[in-house]
């Protein structure tokens, strides 16, 4: 029985890499390259890395609030609260690594499943259970 559940958890969680940030970053890039921005915000923690990477590669200023005209990015999509506080920012573009739901008003790369868990190459992996534990406790999504 603890392998079966070894499994699952392995299933549940995806360990996503360095290369696949870099290849993430360029599909963002190329379908936000001809769009003029005012900045570009990573919403804090998630979101930090790919704003920093995304401001290097469009040449982009990385602002400390998101702002009209302003590209808003994040790593994942899974409720919506964070980024619905931004929703209605006059012309922001939204970008997140993983949604957990099909798009409606966001961009995404990737649509994982509800119950997946991401590790990103910056965070801990070996924290990623006592991670996913603490976020579900948080949102009161047990």
């Amino acid at each position: 029985m603890q392998l079966q559940q070894k499994r699952k958890e392995i299933k549940m969680k995806i360990n996503f890499t360095w290369n696949e940030f870099d290849k993430s970053v360029e599909q963002i890039a190329n379908k936000c390259m001809y769009k003029k921005f005012s900045g570009i915000y990573g919403v804090p923690r998630g979101g930090l890395c790919l704003a920093v990477t995304l401001s290097h590669k469009l040449k982009l200023e990385l602002i400390s609030e998101p702002k009209k005209n302003s590209l808003i990015v994040d790593d994942v999509y899974e409720t919506g609260i964070t980024l619905s506080t931004f929703k209605d920012i006059e012309g922001a573009t939204f970008f997140v690594l993983f949604s957990k739901t099909q798009p409606i008003w966001w961009n995404t790369v990737f649509i994982s499943k509800k119950n997946q868990w991401i590790v990103f190459p910056w965070e801990n992996t070996l924290n990623s259970k006592s991670d996913r534990k603490e976020y579900i406790n948080k949102r009161g999504l047990n």
